[in-house]
């Protein structure tokens, strides 16, 4: 089935370039200009997916989103600035999946909107007299990940990630005590041409690092290695 995107963003170049290069790629889609005029289309006909910009006027993303999950859990992805950390942060709090910063690969986004569709279909329960789809389960001492519908768990607490922390944390955990650089571990989190700074990395193991802890305070798995990068420590 052909999944639909639905884009909000002020900016009607990218509504219009976002939206070819999506229905190049086999999807459907619906374009708002602002927050208050998407929020009753996105509750009345919901969307496979929705990308929200975090800056718009009349609503903003972040309002657009709050309103949203009030009556919806369908996949959020948010594109921000590269200085909107704080908003990031807040956005990814109130349960948007993921975050792009502008300017962005499209190649990038289509890969993140496939990765969340996936993760999205593969979380739904098996329809009756249908069998699971099995999965292999990646075990590192207390956390356990399922690369295919992107769950982790620590002690079976469930963690919730972004499809990008997700996979600088596969990567780490892949191999424990093995030191990943930070470009190693763009590679894998970004996997496109693309320019990501250090800084960038650093932020998402935070991100990674506070969520770990929310469940386990004591959480210092994910070791950093000054000059060197991070290594997963199995304990």
């Amino acid at each position: 089935m052909t999944a639909t995107i639905a884009l909000v963003d002020d900016d009607r170049n990218i509504l219009t370039s976002v939206s070819i290069a999506l229905q190049a790629e086999g999807f459907l889609t619906r374009v708002y200009s602002d927050g208050e005029t998407a929020l009753k289309a996105l509750i009345d006909n919901p969307p496979d997916l929705a990308i929200f910009d975090i800056k718009m006027p009349r609503m903003d993303g972040l309002e657009l989103l709050r309103r949203l999950r009030e009556k919806s859990v369908m996949p959020v992805i948010f594109l921000t600035s590269k200085d909107d950390e704080l908003d990031e942060a807040l956005g990814l709090a109130m349960g948007a999946d993921d975050y792009i910063a502008k300017p962005f690969s499209q190649r990038l986004l289509i890969a993140r909107i496939r990765a969340i569709l996936r993760r999205a279909e593969l979380a739904q329960p098996a329809a009756p007299g249908e069998e699971p789809v099995p999965t292999e389960i990646l075990e590192r001492g207390r956390l356990a990940m399922d690369p295919a519908r992107h769950r982790v768990t620590w002690e079976g607490k469930p963690v919730t990630l972004t499809v990008t922390e997700f996979l600088i944390l596969e990567t780490l955990a892949q191999r424990p005590g093995i030191v990943k650089t930070r470009n190693q571990l763009m590679d894998a989190a970004y996997q496109d041409d693309i320019y990501v700074d250090d800084r960038t990395i650093d932020s998402h193991i935070k991100r990674v690092r506070r969520k770990f802890r929310q469940v386990a305070p004591e959480f210092d798995a994910i070791e950093t290695l000054y000059g060197a990068g991070y290594r997963f420590s199995e304990e």
